[in-house]
């Protein structure tokens, strides 16, 4: 337990050289360039798969429902709102936490403990400049993107349901969602993938960088950095939501 308090204040300590370092401009565009290539269209089928599996089986437990009390036109919404606030973030923000998190754990982890981290020293190469800040930049620009598309595809999904199996019309599905769907929910996608991307990257070199122990040391540190990633995802995003959508009142009539 302590070594993980005291990872995440490194963690912590970590976050504050990379805002300083992107500040000042010390950036690795070939490595940020490289870094979004591995994130954004390599981990995008995955997404996709996920989001149109959510996005069906969404609209199947609220279409049902809503059929029954004669709300059809308001499934469509109610997908949208779901999806642009909570689960397209989220649920994109888990998938590239489970295989980029890891990936950057135990690629760093292993640099580490075979001395390479030391070796860039030597060739006065700042590996926060040089591993971590690429990566960082690449998640948070990433993520966004995939959570984007990742909500169109579940509303393609959940359209799709809706009319071949309730027989809701895609245009009052579609009418649905623009009277629910504001700028605002759009916006505040972003910003959850912005941060969650962040968050990820983070994590996964800050537990890469603090491994020690050879190999286990490596297995143990991309597990942990998962979970700890996992851990942040849905507390920051109870915090996220608290602030952006508290008080009391209706979130979608203006």
């Amino acid at each position: 337990m302590n070594k993980v308090f005291e990872r995440l204040l490194s963690g912590l300590f970590l976050t504050g050289q990379i805002l300083l370092h992107i500040l000042q401009g010390k950036i690795y565009r070939n490595n940020s360039l490289d870094q979004m290539a591995f994130v954004g269209p390599a981990s995008l089928p995955i997404a996709l798969i996920t989001s149109a599996s959510v996005g069906m089986v969404f609209t199947i437990q609220v279409a049902r429902e809503f059929v029954y009390f004669g709300a059809t036109t308001a499934v469509g919404g109610v997908l949208a709102l779901a999806l642009t606030r909570e689960l397209a973030p989220v649920l994109t923000a888990v998938v590239l936490a489970g295989r980029v998190g890891s990936a950057f754990a135990a690629e760093i982890g292993t640099m580490k403990v075979t001395e390479q981290i030391d070796a860039l020293y030597i060739l006065k190469t700042d590996p926060v400049d040089y591993l971590v800040t690429p990566r960082v930049i690449a998640c948070a620009l990433m993520l966004p993107v995939l959570s984007i598309l990742s909500l169109v595809l579940g509303m393609a999904a959940g359209l799709v349901i809706s009319d071949t199996i309730y027989d809701i019309s895609s245009s009052i599905f579609l009418d649905s969602v623009k009277n629910f769907l504001r700028t605002w929910d759009i916006l505040v996608c972003i910003i959850k993938s912005v941060v969650f991307g962040a968050l990820i990257a983070i994590i996964g070199c800050n537990w890469g960088l603090t491994t020690t122990g050879g190999a286990k040391g490596v297995g143990r540190s991309t597990t942990e950095a998962v979970v700890i990633s996992l851990i942040s995802i849905f507390v920051t995003n109870f915090f996220l939501s608290w602030l952006m959508f508290q008080g009391t009142g209706s979130a979608v009539i203006e």
